[in-house]
């Protein structure tokens, strides 16, 4: 055998393995979307308004902190506080931790909430790094602190609101998000109905970029002019509605977003709070929560919900979303590396033998995964160690089966809730489906594998700078609108901010 046929062969099994694995990948999330609509079913027929304006008026419902950690956002800042206090919750404040902003992040807020400094101790329950350097409220009766810090970090920004907090639940909400008004009541609903249990309830993060937003609420919702969006768009629904809500339904959810969770403060305390060293601090938590209470060998759980909405602004230039999927990759290589005890361990249920394993497997290495099977795939058509009908059974395969399931997950989310109007949005929607897959995915996972390799040679990370436009205004806005933006920002989505 030459050196050019073990070359053939190698390749030739190269590719018959990727093309088993996508197999396996794709029909993995089909079970998960299985599992979630099954979820669905379930929580559309036990829906009822009646419940959330019960909830609101029953005196034993649990006041909830919405905690706010908030680095150079004078872009949005106010309309999302805005957004924040004029939830329906009976019980609840909003604190948004200042992280050391070289913007005038603190000074807007200031102006527009007519912040007075007030003699108020912040404990330290759980560790910090920014040291606290004012606490403010507003000279009117609003249920608002607003904690003033040298730069720490996100995670530390989020210690600081969790040491703050007042109230038995904590929600922590990216500066850059709205929320639905009955969001908050909704995600806290879960606490109510089984007060010993529940640790944390997770909710949806949607883009509203190019949606107008009227007085800290999304007026109409509308798909983004930007392709680079709308397939986030499309992204953002397979992996909360339809990814998140499968693991829900089997005891195993390990990442709620950063940018819209709800904890019990107490057992967030007990652990430790958020990981003041890790990328993907949000992911981090949850899984320590499984760990400890686990080895504490305490009932619990937790949960996820699929109809409260944070709604944020997602990257709409290629460079902020590189740097932004290169984090989220780092994040998940400390996360499974910190906890790589668990993987596989039956000692942790389905979490130790179900999700972290998928995510060792389908999350960590796809990237590697795809990448090479792109490398061998044209290696194959070059040597002729593979013919056409092999490339288009391959084709069909990683990139027409995924396009059914991101078909899927719009066709659910829009019989489950129907939140877009216009046949343009839907079409707009349908082209997204494809756009993601031929293309997109094989972007991302470059950047993705980029991120592991950055982890592995333990590469500093440098995230560089965003430019946000800010909330898009409806004509007949009333109130104070989204302020200007005036200088270029960093950039938050769904795990972290990117510093």
């Amino acid at each position: 055998m030459t050196v050019l046929d073990l070359v053939s062969v190698l390749v030739v099994a190269a590719n018959w393995f990727v093309l088993a694995y996508f197999v396996a990948l794709n029909t993995s999330y089909l079970g998960l979307i299985a599992l979630a609509v099954r979820e669905f079913r379930h929580h559309l027929r036990r829906r009822s308004w009646a419940e959330l304006d019960d909830a609101y008026a029953d005196p034993l419902t649990l006041g909830v902190s919405v905690v706010m950690p908030a680095y150079n956002e004078e872009a949005t800042i106010v309309e999302s506080v805005r957004a924040m206090l004029s939830l329906q919750h009976p019980r609840f404040e909003v604190v948004v931790v200042v992280d050391g902003s070289t913007d005038r992040t603190f000074e807007v807020m200031q102006r527009h909430f007519d912040l007075v400094e007030v003699p108020r101790v912040v404990p330290d329950d759980v560790p910090t790094r920014g040291v606290v350097r004012s606490v403010h409220a507003p000279r009117a009766a609003v249920p608002l602190v607003v904690v003033h810090t040298e730069n720490g970090g996100k995670a530390s920004a989020n210690n600081v609101g969790i040491n703050a907090a007042r109230h038995p639940l904590v929600c922590m909400v990216d500066a850059d998000c709205v929320l639905d008004p009955d969001a908050l009541l909704a995600l806290a609903r879960p606490f109510a109905d089984d007060p010993e249990h529940v640790v944390a309830a997770g909710g949806v993060v949607r883009a509203v970029n190019d949606s107008p937003v009227t007085a800290g609420r999304v007026a109409e919702l509308r798909m983004p002019r930007r392709w680079l969006a709308r397939v986030q768009v499309v992204e953002y629904l397979r992996a909360f509605l339809l990814g998140r809500s499968g693991w829900s339904a089997v005891g195993a959810l390990v990442v709620i977003s950063g940018a819209f969770g709800l904890f019990r403060r107490d057992t967030v305390v007990e652990v430790g709070g958020f990981d003041l060293d890790t990328l993907g601090e949000d992911a981090e938590l949850v899984v320590r929560l499984h760990r400890h209470l686990r080895r504490e060998r305490r009932r619990y759980r937790l949960v996820f919900l699929p109809e409260p909405v944070a709604w944020t602004e997602v990257p709409e230039t290629v460079r902020v979303l590189g740097r932004q999927r290169r984090r989220w990759s780092r994040g998940l290589v400390q996360t499974l590396w910190r906890h790589r005890t668990m993987i596989g361990n039956p000692r942790y249920g389905a979490v130790g033998v179900l999700a972290l394993p998928f995510y060792v497997l389908f999350e960590l290495l796809a990237p590697v995964v795809e990448i090479g099977g792109l490398v061998a795939l044209l290696l194959g058509l070059l040597l002729g160690a593979i013919d056409w009908t092999f490339a288009v059974l391959f084709f069909l395969v990683a990139v027409g089966y995924g396009v059914v399931l991101s078909l899927v997950a719009l066709v659910v989310e829009e019989y489950s809730f129907h939140r877009y109007r216009g046949w343009r949005d839907l079409a707009a929607a349908l082209g997204a489906t494809v756009v993601e897959n031929l293309g997109y995915r094989q972007v991302t996972a470059w950047w993705r594998l980029r991120g592991l390799a950055d982890s592995l040679l333990r590469r500093r990370a440098r995230w560089g700078q965003m430019t946000r436009k800010g909330f898009t205004a409806t004509p007949h806005a009333t109130g104070a609108g989204p302020v200007p933006d005036t200088g270029p920002v960093l950039g938050p989505t769904e795990v972290a901010d990117a510093r």
